[in-house]
């Protein structure tokens, strides 16, 4: 059993999506108040982000936001959420989503939960987390860029441990599966690991 109390959703604000992508987003959302996790994500009443929040709310759970000022200046923010931080700056945001959190999940996105993503890998390839990094697959949309990142892989930008870094689902009861069941381990911590092929 781990001490994973808080789940961080990165995922898209946009409201025009493919009625699939909300179902699943709610789908997790009802299934992490369920199992007793409260989640940390970017404060917003949009997109997956709120159609999954919502439901860790609705389930019995916390809901955290954290979005930079001008997003808040915006008044796309929920009042729903235990807590909302309002940072000065996108990479200030990423940094105290990351504190407040002990896991990851990546719902489909656009650039934004990109850049979160690969943010979260990386600090965990260098060690400066151990968490669970999950990546919700929902109708394949992340299929090319897992290619993509295989590409890394073989083409020696990135070493063989790196697949270790994160896990993707293809379900929402995939992602609380591996959360649930998550042993820390350092996947990569030396530096011949880092810079050796």
């Amino acid at each position: 059993m781990n001490d994973i109390k808080r789940v961080c959703v990165f995922a898209s604000s946009s409201d025009f999506l493919d009625k699939s992508f909300y179902d699943a987003a709610e789908e997790l959302g009802t299934l992490l108040g369920k199992a007793g996790y409260d989640m940390v994500y970017g404060g917003s009443s949009l997109g997956l982000m709120w159609a999954c929040a919502k439901e860790v709310k609705k389930s019995g759970c916390q809901i955290i936001g954290v979005m930079p000022e001008r997003l808040h200046n915006m008044g796309v923010y929920t009042d729903e959420c235990v807590e909302l931080f309002v940072t000065p700056c996108m990479r200030s945001r990423k940094a105290k989503m990351d504190e407040l959190s002990d896991a990851v999940v990546a719902l489909a996105g656009g650039f934004g939960t990109l850049e979160e993503l690969a943010e979260m890998i990386v600090q965990k390839q260098l060690g400066y987390n151990n968490k669970p990094v999950v990546i919700l697959n929902t109708n394949g949309f992340y299929n090319k860029l897992l290619e993509f990142f295989e590409d890394i892989i073989q083409q020696k930008f990135a070493g063989e441990k790196s697949r270790g870094i994160f896990f993707a689902a293809d379900t929402p009861e995939q992602v609380i599966d591996y959360i649930q069941n998550y042993t820390p381990e350092n996947v990569i911590i030396g530096k011949e690991d880092i810079y050796s092929r």
